[in-house]
């Protein structure tokens, strides 16, 4: 990524990201595991978000939660945007409506909460930006001269050449698409646009019309509503709308002064801005609820004063142009009261106009890209405090891997930026290097590999803990070790192979679970223990890689959740001794809680959901066959681990296998889905911890877990001989 960056940005000088930006659920999803595995600040943004939605839906009635959520994916949906909350360094939105509306509603996003805990987390508002090139001179005239003028003696405009030249910017059909459908095509036109929606209340706007004479008497009125062919064609929601609208224009007799054309172009709509503009006219969004308002943008920049719902974005808007009026969206009579004064005070209408043509430049994507860039300048710098080294594979085999070896000596400085190590010259920096291979391989010297993790070709990577019903390392935890460890050097040469361990046990449970296998523990690359939130390296005197410590540090509570997350993990008639502490097995990144044999205890996202509401980001996993809780900061995981390995490296997950079993711990279907091959061992997991992963109203694993993976097959025991056919059927040769 860094060199891709670099390519396009910095002449071709690695530069490592400074930010991550996520918009909406999917994207702020991948934002947040990009940077956890980064180690990058992550900026979220996004609109009509999945509660939002939810909410509205349950409103409406017409769906029950359940087919909701078969429908919409809703549940995963919304945890997906959770976790972009949670990893988000700072929150960007369009409007205060979205803060306060949207936003709110989530567990993790809790204003007074964070206040209270002065937690630093930015919420901004910034406007998205447009593009305004299409707005000509003309469009900023004062003084266009009144319609009569433009038109000249025929009112109804049905020939081109009786227009005059400044109508040459309209084109004639849309300026026929408006007109054949009024009587006096010289009055103030009032705008409405919009897809026929009932949030968009075009209905609540026609009976303010209908009903005002006056405003009758001065304006008409352009409803354009999408395209149709049949009315009975469209969707129900849609074609209710427009057989209403037809109904109230009957009702209120208002042929010759209300148009509503079936049909118009994407491209001619800058015209009937214009055309409403030229009329001394208004535009208006009467919607319900409005979380943006883009379309008063695009009409203030046609010199179009707005009339605008009070509720959602348009407040924000109006407050930056002063170009109009917000009403009441239920309240047609405020509705009628407010077109009408703009269109009779000519005097505020120019004003209006003038205020909108002078603000709009607040929206332009200039604007948008200062704003913003001034904002994302003060998120905290997360790089690793210590340089990072990033290994790289060469080409030729391992019986010349000494040669060649500046390579490894590409470091992550401070500032992020990726620089050759400037502090030695070339020869001292080579020496130094083949030094600490000679080392390595003298660490090795029971296996005769030489390590270089940064020159396997590929890593191998046990994932499959395997409990009794007590929590306890059974032997076929050794068996399935000794067996992929065989495998893989029969096929590939241990050389070639760098072989890592991921487990939710401790680092001293793990070391005396291996003491019984007949493999050395210096095969392993790499051990990851306590769920992904320590990480040893054998081959280096089994000391705790302070790098990946500080990596997953993001947001991590410490002391403050270790006797909230054991209160609330019991539930509310459990035992005071249902859940412990298990010193043993606790550290610094880590804390452990042994559960009871029977005891009840809160499934995974319902305990993450009271963390999230108290202001804690955690990473929450039940391992040892249920027996026990691990809480671990939120960027610390198995699979987080192992894309940690994938970058410091530099080794494609595409050149990684994943070994697990059927069943596993609560994070086992993170280790299920990615660019990474797995091989699935079945009979090796005898107890799971997916009953204690969701709540019955949550989603359900298939919204989660891809079906018909083929970068996953299966094998029914741990024999070399299975595991050889898999790797075949992997592409793996």
């Amino acid at each position: 990524m860094a060199r891709a960056l670099g390519g396009q940005l910095n002449g071709g000088k690695p530069t490592w990201p400074y930010v991550i930006h996520g918009h909406y659920a999917d994207a702020g999803e991948v934002a947040a595991h990009l940077s956890g595995a980064l180690n990058v600040p992550m900026v979220l943004t996004g609109h009509s978000l999945g509660r939002n939605k939810f909410e509205q839906l349950l409103k409406q009635g017409r769906l029950s939660k359940e087919a909701i959520n078969a429908t919409y994916k809703i549940m995963r949906r919304i945890e997906g945007e959770e976790l972009g909350v949670d990893a988000a360094e700072m929150v960007v939105t369009s409007t205060m409506q979205e803060i306060e509306e949207q936003w709110g509603l989530y567990d993790g996003f809790d204003l007074k909460l964070e206040r209270k805990l002065r937690v630093r987390r930015q919420r901004r508002v910034i406007p998205p930006g447009m593009d305004f090139s299409y707005v000509t001179t003309q469009d900023s005239l004062e003084n266009d001269g009144d319609l009569m003028s433009l038109l000249g003696s025929d009112d109804r405009a049905q020939n081109k050449t009786h227009l005059p030249q400044i109508w040459s910017e309209i084109t004639i059909l849309a300026l026929m698409q408006i007109m054949r459908f009024f009587t006096n095509p010289h009055k103030p036109t009032i705008l409405a646009l919009s897809r026929p929606d009932p949030k968009k209340n075009v209905t609540t706007l026609l009976k303010a019309f209908g009903e005002c004479q006056l405003l009758r008497e001065l304006a008409n009125l352009t409803l354009i509503l999408g395209n149709r062919d049949d009315i009975e064609d469209m969707s129900n929601s849609s074609s209710v709308v427009l057989t209403t609208v037809l109904k109230l224009i009957d009702r209120y007799d208002l042929y010759g002064q209300v148009a509503y054309p079936k049909h118009h172009k994407q491209s001619e709509v800058p015209e009937i801005y214009r055309l409403a503009a030229k009329t001394k006219g208004v535009f208006i969004n009467p919607a319900l609820v409005e979380p943006f308002g883009l379309t008063l943008i695009e009409a203030a920049a046609y010199g179009l004063p707005v009339v605008a719902t009070k509720n959602g974005g348009p407040v924000d808007i109006l407050k930056v142009l002063n170009n109009g009026l917000l009403v009441d969206p239920h309240d047609q009579n405020a509705i009628a009261d407010a077109l009408l004064k703009l269109v009779a005070d000519k005097n505020l209408w120019a004003e209006c106009r003038k205020n909108g043509l002078r603000n709009i430049h607040r929206f332009s994507w200039t604007e948008h890209c200062r704003n913003y860039l001034s904002r994302v300048e003060h998120c905290r710098n997360r790089y690793p405090t210590s340089r990072l080294e990033i290994m790289t594979i060469p080409e030729e085999p391992m019986s010349d891997s000494l040669r060649g070896v500046e390579d490894i000596s590409l470091r992550f400085s401070i500032e992020g930026d990726i620089k050759l190590n400037g502090e030695i010259d070339a020869a001292a920096r080579q020496k130094k290097i083949v030094e600490a291979f000679t080392r390595m391989a003298s660490l090795n010297s029971k296996t005769g590999i030489i390590y270089s993790p940064g020159r396997r070709q590929m890593l191998f990577v046990i994932a499959a803990d395997c409990y009794d019903s007590n929590g306890e390392t059974t032997e076929t935890f050794q068996a399935m070790i000794m067996n992929v460890m065989k495998d893989a050097g029969l096929c590939f040469g241990l050389g070639n192979i760098g072989f890592v361990l991921l487990t939710g046990s401790s680092f001293r449970e793990t070391m005396q679970a291996l003491s019984c296998c007949p493999v050395n523990i210096e095969d392993f690359d790499a051990l990851v223990c306590n769920s992904g939130s320590e990480m040893y390296y054998p081959w280096k005197d089994m000391v705790a890689d302070t790098d990946y410590e500080a990596h997953v540090a993001y947001r991590w509570p410490g002391e403050n959740v270790r006797s909230m997350a054991m209160r609330l993990a019991r539930t509310d008639d459990g035992a005071e001794d249902d859940i412990t502490e298990y010193v043993a097995a606790c550290s610094s990144r880590c804390y452990s809680y042994s559960i009871k044999p029977g005891a009840k205890t809160r499934r995974i996202d319902d305990l993450r959901q009271r963390l999230r509401m108290r202001g804690f980001r955690c990473n929450l996993v039940y391992t040892h066959a249920a027996s026990r809780l691990n809480v671990v900061p939120l960027f610390a995981s198995r699979m987080q681990a192992l894309r940690y390995l994938s970058i410091r490296w530099a080794i494609d997950l595409s050149k990684v296998v994943l070994f697990v079993g059927e069943k596993g711990d609560t994070d086992y279907e993170d280790l299920l889905g990615g660019l990474h091959k797995t091989i699935v061992l079945k009979g090796t997991v005898a107890y799971g911890s997916g009953k204690l992963l969701r709540n019955e109203d949550n989603f359900k694993r298939e919204d989660a877990v891809a079906q018909g993976n083929p970068n996953i097959k299966f094998v029914e025991t741990s024999g070399g001989q299975n595991i050889a056919g898999a790797l075949v059927a992997l592409g793996i040769k």
